[in-house]
C-alpha cells in the first residue's frame, strides 16, 4: 500500500517507534481511505441485515408458515448470536489478527445468506440467521478496530470514525427502505440474495486491501473466559427479550438472567485475576471510556425500541406501504451521514462532554416533538422529527465511540471495539424490554376496554396492533369497526407515553455525559502525538507494540 514500509516475504514485520505517528502508520497513505470504503461497504450490509427482515416478515409468514415462537426466533436469532459473540471474536482479531477474522466474517456471512436464500422451512431460516450472527459477530468489531490501526492520528480518525458510524446508521435506517423496494418485485429470499455477490467481491479485495494487524499478542489466548462471555451475554440478553415479550415472571425467564448473572460475573472475577486479560475492566473507571460506554447504552436504550414502533405507526396507524414507510424514514439517514461527516469538526470546537450532552438534548427535543403526533399523516412534524433525532443520535454515538477507542491502548482496539458493539446490543436488548413493556402496558389496557368488544376478542387485540386489526377484520360491523378505532387509539397513546419515557433516558444520558472529557487532550503539533497521563495510556497508543503486515 502506497506509504507503507516494505514487508518481507509477507512475513510479520514489527512497527518501529517514530517521532511522528504517522511515519509507520499503516495505511498511511491515499490507501487508507480506500480501506475506510472497504470497511464501511461491508459495515453497510451489516447494518442493513439487522433491519432488513422486518418488513419481510408478512411476505416471509405466508411462505413458510412458522409457529410463533419460530417466527421470534427467524427475527431475533440474528442479534441474539450478533450480541452474544462480539467479544468472543473483538479479543482473537487482537491475538490471530484482525484481517483474518474480518475475512473470515465475510465468508461466512456470504454462506449463511446463501442458506437463507434456499430455506424451505422455518428451522433452516433459523440456522441461517444464527450463522449470520456469527459473521456479522466477526465483521462488526474488525471495522472498527482496523480504523483504530489505520488511522493512527486521532484528527483523522475522528474523520473515519464518524463516517463509519454514519455508515452504521444509514444502513440500520435503509433496511426496511432497501427491504420494501426488493419485496416491491421480488420474493422475501431476495433480502438475504443481494450479500451473496457482494460478499463474494469483499473476500479479494479486503484481502488485497486491508492491512493485516494484531495486538502484542504475548501469553495464551483466554478461550474459557472469551466462552463465558460469549455464554453469559447469550444468557442475560435472551432473559432481557422474554422480558420485553411479556413473560418477566416466566422461570425461565429468572433462569436465564440468573445464568447470564453467575457467567458474566465469573468472566468478570477471572479478568480482573489475569496479567493480559481479554477485557480490562479498570479501563471503565476512566471517564472517557467508561462513560462513553454507558452512553451508547443509553442512547440505544432509549431509542431503538422507537424504531420498531414508528414502523408500526406508519405502517399499521398510517396505512403506509413498506416502500413508503423507508421514505418516510430516509430524513434520519440523511441527518446522521451530516452529522457523521460534521462530527470531527464538532469535536474539535466543542470538546466530548458538551458534544456528546448536546447529542442528547438535541435527540430528547425530537423525541418530545413526536409525541404531536395522532392518527392522523402529519408529514411536517414527522420529517422535522426525524431530522433532529438522526443528527442528535449520530452526535452522540459519535462522541461516545470516537473517546472509547481513542482512550483505549492500540493493541486492546478490537476489544474495545467490541465493548463498544456488545454496549450497543446490550442497549438494543434493554430498550426493547423496556419500551416494549411500556408500551404493551399502556396499549394493552386500553384496547381491553373496548366497548361492545367480546372478551375474548379484547384480549387477543391486546397483544399487538397487528393482531387487533386482524381481529377487527373477523368481527366485522359495528364491533370491527370499534375496536379497530380503539386500537389506533390504543398505539397512538401508548406510542406517546414510550416516546416519554425515552426522552427521560435520553435526558439521563445527558447528565452521564457530564463524565466525559471537557475537551479533546492536548496534541504536540510537531510530532501530533497526546502527551500521556500518568497511570494513563497514551490515547493513540504509539508505544505499544504492533505487529504488522503488508501484503
Amino acid at each position: 500500500m502506497p506509504g507503507t514500509s516494505p514487508a518481507r516475504s509477507g512475513a510479520d514485520v514489527p512497527a518501529q517507534r517514530s517521532p511522528s505517528p504517522s511515519a509507520a502508520a499503516p495505511g498511511r497513505g491515499a490507501g487508507r481511505w480506500t480501506v475506510l470504503v472497504v470497511l464501511c461497504a461491508s459495515l453497510l450490509l451489516i447494518a442493513i441485515d439487522a433491519t432488513v427482515l422486518h418488513v419481510a416478515v408478512p411476505a416471509l409468514s405466508a411462505d413458510l408458515r412458522p409457529g410463533p415462537v419460530e417466527l421470534l426466533w427467524i427475527v431475533d436469532a440474528y442479534p441474539l448470536v450478533c450480541a452474544s459473540l462480539l467479544i468472543l471474536f473483538g479479543t482473537l482479531g487482537d491475538r490471530i489478527g484482525r484481517r483474518r477474522v474480518l475475512l473470515f466474517g465475510y465468508a461466512i456471512f456470504g454462506l449463511a445468506s446463501v442458506l437463507a436464500v434456499l430455506a424451505h422451512s422455518p428451522g433452516v431460516l433459523i440456522a441461517a440467521r444464527a450463522l449470520l450472527g456469527v459473521g456479522g459477530a466477526m465483521i462488526m468489531p474488525a471495522t472498527l478496530s482496523l480504523l483504530r490501526h489505520v488511522f493512527p492520528d486521532r484528527r483523522e480518525r475522528a474523520l473515519a470514525i464518524g463516517v463509519w458510524s454514519a455508515t452504521a446508521a444509514v444502513g440500520a435506517a435503509a433496511g426496511p427502505l432497501v427491504g420494501g423496494l426488493l419485496l416491491e418485485h421480488f420474493w422475501w429470499g431476495s433480502v438475504f440474495l443481494l450479500n451473496v455477490p457482494l460478499m463474494a467481491l469483499a473476500l479479494p479485495v479486503g484481502r488485497w486491501l486491508v492491512p493485516e494487524s494484531t495486538g502484542e499478542g504475548s501469553g495464551p489466548w483466554d478461550v474459557l473466559g472469551a466462552l463465558l462471555a460469549a455464554g453469559g451475554l447469550a444468557s442475560a440478553i435472551l432473559g432481557v427479550k422474554q422480558i420485553g415479550d411479556g413473560r418477566p415472571t416466566h422461570p425461565g425467564t429468572a433462569a436465564l438472567l440468573l445464568a447470564g448473572a453467575v457467567l458474566l460475573g465469573w468472566f468478570v472475577r477471572r479478568q480482573r485475576r489475569r496479567a493480559r486479560p481479554l477485557v480490562d475492566f479498570a479501563a471503565f473507571a476512566r471517564p472517557a471510556f467508561g462513560t462513553a460506554v454507558s452512553c451508547i447504552v443509553l442512547t440505544v436504550l432509549a431509542l431503538v425500541g422507537l424504531a420498531l414502533m414508528a414502523a408500526q405507526y406508519l405502517q399499521l396507524v398510517l396505512g403506509l406501504s413498506p416502500l413508503e414507510t423507508g421514505l418516510r424514514l430516509l430524513p434520519l439517514s440523511v441527518a446522521a451521514v451530516a452529522a457523521g461527516l460534521a462530527g470531527p469538526r464538532m469535536l474539535r470546537a466543542l470538546g466530548p462532554r458538551a458534544m456528546v450532552a448536546g447529542g442528547f438534548l438535541l435527540t430528547a427535543v425530537a423525541v418530545l416533538g413526536l409525541t404531536s403526533l395522532g392518527e392522523r399523516d402529519d408529514p411536517a412534524v414527522c420529517v422535522g422529527a426525524f431530522l433532529l433525532l438522526g443528527y442528535g443520535l449520530e452526535t452522540v454515538l459519535f462522541g461516545a465511540y470516537e473517546s472509547m477507542l481513542s482512550d483505549a491502548p492500540a493493541e486492546q482496539a478490537g476489544g474495545a471495539a467490541a465493548i463498544g458493539e456488545t454496549a450497543y446490543q446490550l442497549g438494543a436488548g434493554l430498550g426493547i424490554a423496556l419500551l416494549g413493556s411500556v408500551m404493551n402496558r399502556a396499549y394493552g389496557s386500553a384496547v381491553e376496554a373496548t366497548p361492545d368488544v367480546p372478551a375474548d376478542a379484547a384480549r387477543a387485540a391486546g397483544h399487538s396492533l397487528g393482531e387487533a386489526l386482524e381481529v377487527a377484520d373477523r368481527l366485522g360491523g359495528a364491533a370491527g369497526e370499534s375496536l379497530r378505532h380503539s386500537a389506533r387509539l390504543a398505539f397512538v397513546h401508548g406510542l406517546q407515553v414510550t416516546l416519554l419515557v425515552s426522552a427521560a433516558l435520553l435526558l439521563a444520558g445527558a447528565l452521564a455525559a457530564l463524565r466525559l472529557p471537557r475537551a479533546l487532550p492536548r496534541t504536540d503539533d510537531r510530532a501530533g502525538k497526546v502527551p500521556a497521563q500518568p497511570g494513563h495510556p497514551a490515547p493513540d497508543g504509539d508505544a505499544l507494540p504492533q505487529r504488522v503486515t503488508h501484503r
